[in-house]
């Protein structure tokens, strides 16, 4: 019997998988790529082949995780990006094998804006204010899709006729702020705060781009977003890994967003010794770790998009700072992911500048390759 089998689900499960074995565990993956260094750190591997444009298809879903569990008897699952919307695919999922992560009324609650919205307001944090029916006067409006992720459902164009699952929320300009926290039943730990950016397309205008932590705010408002991760901690009994995510404008800290699972900047808060995953698991399980694994110097992660089709990514030689890496053969489309890439510096400004340089060596090699 393989010891502490573990399944992960989600969009893209390499960083998972790649903690996971750090923590001693046999990841067992399914999501929408199974790329190179995925393969390379998996026990066992189910392609999703619904997509990120379809997301996660309840059946197919199941299918991937039960012959993934086949004679291995897994501690659990761990339900990582893509189920925002999908609670009721998680409640399935939960049938069937111990939940590493949120419940899925957690994940509900605080993934409906009506009561992401009351949350903030009984905890007295500001959170813009939003509307479930198109505002006469459009301007200063944003149109977003309940359980959206990754900023693609975001727009600033309210013609498009909404759909049932689309809200509107007051645009509010400032500086984007994530914490990393860790959460066991009404107590937490924030890991680490990073500053964000977009990368945006002509269709997805805020598309989420990359971070770097640490993010430099004075230690006043470090200790604002401590005290307000704190509140909402004791407000909503969330387990593991959470991101919460923040606008800062003049004296206001706007609360956008809670993430009810391991976040895109997974990679950047990994501690140099130890696991996040573990730390996930443990937390599940209503162990904190006192205090929080600190890192020394900055981190960046930034995704790489590609700029045009590729009907066929060419062999490379890849970085050993480039993750998430597709087979040679694969077809990937304009504005999907191609990797993601990393980088460490002294500073929260040389890790970005440095991940930005090595982003633009991956779409230089891709357009070399294809000449």
């Amino acid at each position: 019997m393989d010891r502490n089998p573990v399944l992960i689900v989600a969009a893209s499960g390499r960083a998972l998988a790649a903690s996971a074995r750090r923590g001693g565990y046999l990841p067992l993956v399914a999501d929408f790529f199974v790329d190179q260094d995925t393969l390379a750190v998996a026990a066992a591997t189910r392609r999703l082949a619904s997509g990120l444009a379809c997301g996660m298809v309840a059946d197919e879903v199941i299918e991937a995780l039960e012959g993934l569990a086949r004679a291995r008897d897994p501690i659990g699952v761990v339900c990582g990006a893509g189920f925002e919307d999908r609670t009721e695919l998680v409640v399935e999922i939960a049938r069937r094998w111990p939940l590493i992560g949120n419940a899925p009324a957690v994940i509900a609650r605080v993934k409906d804006p009506v009561e992401l919205e009351a949350l903030c307001s009984a905890c007295g944090i500001a959170h813009p204010e939003i509307s479930l029916t198109r505002p006469q006067d459009p301007d200063g409006w944003l149109r977003k899709r309940r359980g959206g992720a990754g900023g693609h459902h975001v727009s600033a164009d309210l013609a498009v006729e909404p759909g049932a699952e689309t809200y509107f929320q007051r645009r509010v300009r400032g500086t984007s702020v994530s914490a990393a926290v860790l959460a066991s039943g009404n107590r937490a730990r924030v890991l680490g705060l990073s500053a964000q950016w977009t990368a945006p397309s002509a269709q997805q205008p805020f598309r989420y781009g990359g971070a770097v932590t640490p993010a430099l705010l004075s230690p006043g408002l470090t200790a604002t977003l401590h005290a307000i991760v704190h509140r909402v901690a004791a407000a909503v009994p969330l387990v593991g890994l959470n991101s919460i995510d923040f606008l800062l404008a003049d004296e206001t800290v706007w609360l956008l967003e809670i993430n009810p699972r391991p976040g895109a900047t997974f990679d950047i808060f990994e501690p140099a010794e130890g696991s996040l995953f573990a730390l996930h698991v443990n937390a599940c399980r209503g162990m904190l770790p006192a205090p929080a694994p600190r890192r020394t110097g900055a981190a960046a992660c930034a995704t790489v998009y590609a700029a045009h089709d590729v009907p066929c990514v060419p062999r490379l030689t890849w970085p050993d700072w480039a993750s998430d890496r597709p087979h040679a053969g694969t077809a990937v489309k304009a504005d999907e992911p191609l990797c993601t890439v990393m980088a460490l510096g002294a500073s929260a400004e040389a890790a970005r500048t440095l991940v930005a340089a090595r982003s633009d060596a991956i779409l230089v090699a891709f357009r070399e390759k294809a000449a």
